[in-house]
This record gives structure tokens, sequence and C-alpha cells, in this order.
């Protein structure tokens, strides 16, 4: 068994975090269809970032884009996006069939400056699902306060949704219940749920990359030992949540009625710092219930050189709490950073989405 296949074992599902046209239709050893059966790939997501380099840096989407003459830029872009997650959807439906629709799922980002406007986002979220019209189709919607809401109506109306950009175990559990209360809501109005599927994308290197140059400031060593700590941590935490929630008075009763576990996924698994191990944001975060996706050279790089250690996450929460109260004894705002890191990831992908908006005008 390959370390991928270990990962699986233990109920990691493994899910690449990039899509290209390229990836889609050439014969590549990275090409998602061989990805998927080397190295044990049941998933796709997507995001602003990962679209805007892909339509700026191929040819690929010429063609395309001049068939869309006479349209906006916007409309282009979601014409072009959502050809290629269908074709992503169709590549994956065996596994989508095998798993009862756990995995074989890809993922699209509504319009990321629609991350403070609840009913448009709502509004846009719905004209994806029904455009791209694959069952194994996730709407991804980010955490942020307008999007909780939204998560709740998706989530009521019977379409599965990837809640994206989380940072904080606070936020989390605030995702959580906005999944809980979307599925109460249609139990309700006497509606199937067992269809729908949900994953929140916990954001994981991030966090490191703005608290590790705090503690290289502070320079004491315990700060210095700290280093490399506080993402892991922090998921570790929100893992925590995860499990006391399925095990939930709550919980049990929805899954009496089909309703299955919103899952975390640990996101932004790519390490930043070379100083450390390229797979720890992989081999550090296994459990039951959980996806990790990865960029491309997380993936090949875990594939050859990871070393799973099996749960590396239950059993190991006292320890979390432990390490984020040393980080707050050091002086370290944990919170305030990672209110932060979320202002800054949806200010990201609105600046991608903008260049992309600016490339594709031009050849329009």
């Amino acid at each position: 068994m390959n370390p991928l296949q270990s990962l699986s074992a233990e109920g990691t599902s493994i899910w690449l975090d990039d899509l290209s046209r390229e990836r889609l239709h050439s014969d590549s050893p990275t090409s998602l269809a061989n990805l998927i059966s080397s190295h044990s790939v049941v998933g796709v997501t997507t995001n602003p970032s990962i679209f805007q380099q892909a339509i700026t840096q191929s040819d690929l989407y010429a063609p395309a884009i001049a068939q869309h003459r006479g349209k906006s830029p916007e409309d282009a872009i979601t014409a072009l996006t959502s050809e290629d997650v269908r074709n992503a959807c169709d590549i994956l439906q065996p596994i989508f069939l095998a798993s009862g629709g756990k995995d074989g799922r890809v993922s699209i980002e509504v319009d990321p400056r629609l991350a403070h406007d609840t009913q448009r986002t709502v509004l846009q979220a719905h004209e994806l699902w029904n455009s791209i019209d694959r069952p194994n189709l996730m709407i991804k919607v980010p955490a942020t306060l307008a999007g909780l809401p939204a998560i709740t109506s998706l989530i009521s109306a019977g379409i599965s949704v990837n809640v994206t950009l989380i940072f904080s175990a606070k936020r989390y559990a605030e995702v959580l219940e906005a999944y809980i209360t979307g599925l109460q809501h249609r139990v309700n109005l006497g509606e199937p749920i067992g269809h729908i599927h949900s994953v929140a994308s916990f954001f994981i290197s991030r966090v490191d990359s703005a608290v590790d140059p705090l503690l290289e400031a502070i320079g004491t060593p315990e700060a210095l030992a700290l280093r490399g700590v506080a993402a892991i941590a922090n998921a570790k935490v929100a893992y925590e949540i995860f499990e006391s929630s399925i095990n939930s008075p709550t919980w049990v009763g929805l899954a009496r009625q089909g309703a299955h576990p919103q899952r975390p996924l640990w996101a932004s698994t790519g390490v930043k710092n070379p100083a450390y191990n390229k797979t720890r944001y992989v081999v550090e975060l296994v459990a039951p219930h959980t996806v990790n996706t990865m960029p491309e050279a997380t993936l090949l790089s875990v594939g050859e050189t990871g070393e799973p250690r099996g749960n590396t996450m239950s059993g190991t929460f006292a320890e979390a709490h432990a390490q984020l109260t040393a980080l707050a004894q050091l002086g370290v705002d944990l919170p305030a950073i990672l209110t932060e890191l979320e202002r800054d990831g949806v200010a990201k992908f609105e600046a991608s989405w903008n260049e992309l908006i600016s490339v594709v005008a031009a050849q329009l």
C-alpha cells in the first residue's frame, strides 16, 4: 500500500486542488484521469486563482473565448469554467456513484465579489447548480458572515456546498451550525436529505505563514519552539468540534433521516516554508471523515515521500489546546490574525477574478 492509499484507508479522501483544460484533455502523467488511477485522487477543488492561472497561462482557451464574443467577460468566464467543471464531474462520476456521493465531487466557487452579499451569492449558486447540471457538483461559498445564511439557504434547497475560506474554529462551528440548520429546514419541509453532501474547507498553511514571523520577532527559545505549530493545532481544535458535533443528539437524529456529516476539508496544504517537510500538512492531519485537497506538487510529494502514521488527530486535542494557549501567553493574538486572514483570502480571490476579467475582456 503506497502512502496515498494509506491515507485513503484511514478515512482521508484525496482531492486535487487544481483544474485546467490541459489537465482534462491531455494524456500526461498529471492529467486528471491519470492522477485518479495513479495517485488515489477522488475529487477536485477549484477557486478563482486556479482558473485565473489556467486561462491566462494556456492557449487552449483562446478558441472558446472567441466563441463568446458579444458576451460580457463575466458571462464568458462562467461559460469557460462551467465547461471545465462539467467535464471534470463526468470524469469523476464513477467515483461519485461508487462512493454513494461522498467523493467524486468537483467544486466551483461563486463570484468572490459577492462574498459579503447573501442574496446574490444564493442567486448565483442556483444559477451555477442549474447550468452545470451535475449531481456531483459542489458550490463553493465563502465562510463570511454573509456566507453563513447563504449556506443554510442552499442546503435547504438541496444543493451540495463546499464552504471555503474558514480559518478559525469559532467560524468553523458557525459553518457547522449553518449546515445543520439547512438540513433541519429541509426535513421540516418533508424533503429528502440523503443526497446532500458538504465539506468545510479549513485553511492550513496560511496560518503558519502569518504566525511564524511573529514568533521569530519575539525570538525567545519558547517562541521559536512554537514555529510551525499554530496551523496544525488550529485544525485539530476544529476537528475536535467536528467529532463532538457528529456525536450530538441533534446530529444523531438527522443521521437517522439520511444526513451525511459535513466533512472537514483541509485546504491550503501546500507548504510555504522551505524549512518544513513538504508533506507535513497532509500526514499530520489524517483522521476519519476528512478530505485533504492538495496542489499537484504536494500530491506528488506525498506519493513519493509521505510517511503516513495512521490517524494523527484523535487523542491530540489537549496538546493542541496547550499549544494555542502557549501562543496566546507569548502575545500572539491568533483570533485577530485569523480574522485578517479571512479578509485577505477574500481579497486575493477578488484580485484573481478581476485579473481574469481583464484578460478575457481583451480577447472578446
